[in-house]
């Protein structure tokens, strides 16, 4: 999907009738074919914001770790207050999301982590920066299991892998136009400051949005019966009656499923080598002899990469589905790809010319991209949707504690050493995220006793 397409999306919503029942009166409103694709992209859009928000502080580094005399140790404090409250936020949006449902938990989130951004202009040392990014990431933590439980709300299993794809492709596209967006706004004010009330003042647009246009199938009145049909006759053939029930499975039975623990393990093993690249990409440039104009284009390579390999992921895996493959097989194989993929990041230790290391970080990123994306795809693959959002947040948390380790082992061995053995780890780390879903991602017992879904 290009940039028109994108654009596309965006523009669309403006075309939407808030009329109707979204207003209160009893007219029916305009229906929208392919509606799910609409949602699918305001989805998008969350998750563009959301990390436009997360990699201000990162393209803004190099010039605050001179304004305030940081060393990487000291910006690795920083990253860690906002991974801490991220790891410890996963579990609990997940839970909250499938409690309150997915309009009212994602709203929350967003509002929380938005008015968080704007507050970082306020911060004057590493203390206030640390709580401000502790703030962001409580918040920041509700998007992925929020969207995801949208995901197995609005589509088939069938089409799960591109919807995952599109809106998680918002993070690639948020990382790739942050650096543009925040640098224009550093040399327009002259300072960092408005460059955080700015950007953190896109969430509270898309909350505005969303509040107007989500709604559950079930209910949304610009919908039309045959995909309302669709997609709940999807949700009968895979969740039967006996089996589907209203309520999230407790916590006990899910870390008693070994599917539950292929997707903590696979997520916990894979995000810290994404999490590398989006926090310390920019001071990994400098490092190599870049300054950071020199990088600026190059800050876009492995971000649009890995938006390429989110579809690449997403759709080939449905295309399989499509062709008669399981929903196992099919991720899997993408799981295959990606992980080898990743090992391009050791490369870059012999190459010296910018084109050669990004070309290297491309690669990997789109490697990255489709491995996550079927990783991301495994909670509403496997359980029924009231349990999608506390499973996905329990893979965040565990992504939380593996990214909270590497970001405090890339401070200490950047600073005494170099970011070549760094870039060894992050190769390895997939490989063993692969593992686990081979092995532990499979039909059991509970898959015949439907607390779990065949794959």
């Amino acid at each position: 999907m290009g940039s028109q397409a994108y654009v596309g999306i965006a523009v669309s919503f403006t075309r939407f009738p808030l009329s109707g029942r979204f207003r209160g009166s009893h007219t029916v409103a305009r229906r929208v074919r392919g509606l799910r694709w609409y949602i699918g992209g305001l989805l998008f859009l969350s998750t563009v914001v959301n990390y436009i928000d997360r990699q201000t502080l990162s393209v803004l580094a190099p010039e605050l770790k001179k304004v305030y005399g940081w060393t990487n140790s000291d910006f690795a404090q920083v990253l860690i207050a906002f991974r801490v409250a991220y790891t410890i936020g996963q579990t609990i949006a997940g839970r909250v999301i499938d409690r309150l449902g997915t309009r009212r938990g994602l709203s929350l989130g967003v509002a929380w982590y938005s008015v968080a951004a704007m507050a970082t202009a306020m911060a004057t040392g590493l203390g206030s920066f640390m709580g401000a990014r502790f703030a962001l990431g409580l918040g920041e933590a509700g998007n992925w299991p929020g969207a995801t439980k949208a995901v197995s709300e609005w589509f088939p299993r069938r089409e799960s892998g591109w919807a995952i794809a599109l809106f998680d492709s918002g993070s690639s596209v948020g990382a790739a136009i942050a650096p543009w967006l925040v640098l224009s706004l550093y040399a327009t004010f002259g300072s960092w400051r408005p460059a955080f009330v700015i950007t953190g003042s896109l969430g509270l647009v898309w909350l505005a949005l969303f509040l107007a246009f989500y709604r559950k199938p079930e209910d949304h009145p610009l919908i039309t019966d045959e995909e309302r049909a669709m997609i709940l006759r999807d949700r009968e053939e895979v969740d039967p009656a006996e089996h589907a029930g209203t309520e999230a499975l407790p916590y006990g039975t899910l870390l008693r499923l070994p599917q539950t623990w292929g997707y903590i393990l696979s997520k916990t093993f894979t995000d810290p080598v994404w999490f590398f690249i989006t926090d310390w990409f920019a001071i990994y440039l400098v490092s190599r002899g870049f300054s950071v104009q020199e990088g600026l284009l190059a800050f876009w390579v492995p971000f649009l990469a890995a938006d390429a390999g989110n579809f690449f992921g997403g759709g080939v895996s449905s295309w399989l589905i499509a062709r008669g493959w399981s929903v196992g097989a099919a991720r899997k194989a993408i799981g295959v790809i990606g992980a080898i993929g990743m090992t391009l990041l050791v490369p870059t230790i012999y190459v010296d010319t910018l084109p050669a290391i990004i070309a290297c970080f491309a690669v990997s990123t789109f490697a990255y991209a489709a491995f996550s994306t079927v990783i991301l795809n495994l909670p509403a693959d496997l359980f029924a949707s009231p349990s999608v959002a506390s499973v996905s947040g329990l893979g965040g948390s565990g992504a939380g504690l593996g990214t909270i380790c590497a970001i405090a082992i890339t401070g200490w061995v950047s600073d005494r050493y170099s970011f070549a053995p760094i870039m060894i780890g992050a190769s390895v780390l997939p490989l063993v995220a692969l593992v686990a879903m081979l092995t532990l991602v499979r039909n059991t017992p509970a898959t015949r006793a439907g607390i779990v879904r065949e794959v």
